[in-house]
């Protein structure tokens, strides 16, 4: 299984959970879950990595720096492996801290399985080569895969740092991504990336043919937009069919729209989400 050890700089210190929004048009917003047990994956997010229990309206919901999870209740076809959207990454300021409290919530690190045949792993926390990096990996309800990242000097404690992309065409969805959110695109130590403000998007490529993540336990991702009325139709000129187009849910004072990237990945764009998560 494919991992990296290299860590782009962390994220400044929080004052709110988006704190990124300062710095878009473009941000990450949120994961949006499908779970079988909404208690159960609170206490992974809220327990575990030691996220902030809040709701959007009636919807349950765990703050961290730079991203929300949201929580919705149903069945998942499958977790996050083999889908587009291999896991999603945190660096935090101590490793084995987070481990020992995600193993007292009950639930399982996978380190061993998932760390590169390269690394050292010792109780569930994997090393390079080099001794300069240090990483583990844990799976949340429902095969939510969640990698964790050591970066000591960072603050906070926890923060959003990358979402990992399996494809079987990389250059071609990193040039998308590049094109249509406007990331910028370089490299994350071997692997081909692009940058929004508070995310690195990690791009793998996958051997196989991979699923959409619609109808999977991480069901979309989702990215804060500012005027994103206009940025809806900047996208629609680009070509892109929206599932959903832009529409107001006055009930919580958003704008959402949905559509599917050319790989597969449900993507929600909203504005004014931080502020309707309390």
């Amino acid at each position: 299984m494919l991992a990296t050890f290299v860590v782009a700089g962390a994220a400044a210190p929080a004052s709110a959970q988006l704190v990124a929004m300062k710095d878009g048009p473009v941000v990450y917003g949120h994961h949006h879950l499908t779970v079988t047990d909404v208690a159960a994956h609170r206490k992974f997010w809220v327990d575990g990595l030691g996220g902030t229990a809040a709701k959007l309206g009636t919807t349950d919901a765990v703050k961290f720096h730079n991203v929300i999870v949201l929580l919705r209740q149903g069945t998942p076809a499958g977790g996050t492996k083999g889908t587009t959207v291999n896991h999603v990454g945190f660096t935090v300021t101590d490793v084995r801290a987070v481990l020992a409290r995600v193993r007292a919530a009950g639930f399982a690190d996978v380190t061993q399985a998932e760390a590169p045949t390269t690394s050292k792993v010792v109780d569930g926390v994997a090393t390079n080569a080099a001794g300069t990096s240090t990483i583990a990996y844990v799976m949340a309800p429902d095969d939510v895969k969640v990698e964790l990242t050591e970066v000591k000097a960072q603050q906070p404690a926890i923060t959003l740092h990358h979402i990992h992309y399996y494809a079987t065409q990389v250059d071609a969805m990193k040039a998308w991504y590049v094109q249509m959110l406007g990331a910028k695109g370089g490299m994350r130590g071997t692997f081909q990336a692009a940058d929004l403000p508070g995310v690195n998007l990690t791009f793998s490529p996958s051997p196989d043919a991979v699923a959409g993540t619609k109808g999977r336990a991480l069901d979309h991702v989702g990215f804060e937009v500012k005027d994103l009325e206009a940025f809806c139709r900047k996208l629609e000129a680009a070509g892109v069919k929206f599932d959903r187009p832009y529409s107001k849910v006055a009930a919580l004072g958003i704008g959402i729209a949905f559509f599917t990237d050319p790989f597969g990945t449900y993507i929600e764009l909203t504005e004014g989400l931080d502020a309707a998560v309390k």
